[in-house]
């Protein structure tokens, strides 16, 4: 996202910040929303299966990233990180 990371906030830029508890996308959809907007996807897909779990793919630069979890942010906030490079696991190509 082009932030800067500090012990207790992230530096937006244009000397501005705001506090990491402000910013989880791993529990706010809006902020993995936001998340997903700044990767600027290829693709993603996102679909629930009949257990409630929700699968997400999102192919960022030529690289995929999958998660399945039970919470939409959660599984968002996953597969971008697998995609980008910060999470390995569920990674599928």
């Amino acid at each position: 996202m082009g932030w800067a990371v500090k012990p207790d906030r992230f530096l937006t830029g244009n000397r501005r910040w705001i506090p990491r508890w402000r910013f989880q996308p791993a529990k706010h959809i809006a902020d993995a929303w936001q998340l997903l907007n700044k990767a600027s996807p290829q693709e993603y897909k996102i679909v629930a299966d009949e257990r409630g779990e929700i699968h997400v793919r999102v192919l960022v630069s030529g690289r995929t990233g999958n998660a399945a979890e039970q919470l939409l942010p959660l599984a968002i906030t996953l597969a971008v990180a697998r995609a980008i490079g910060i999470d390995s696991e569920g990674e599928a190509e």
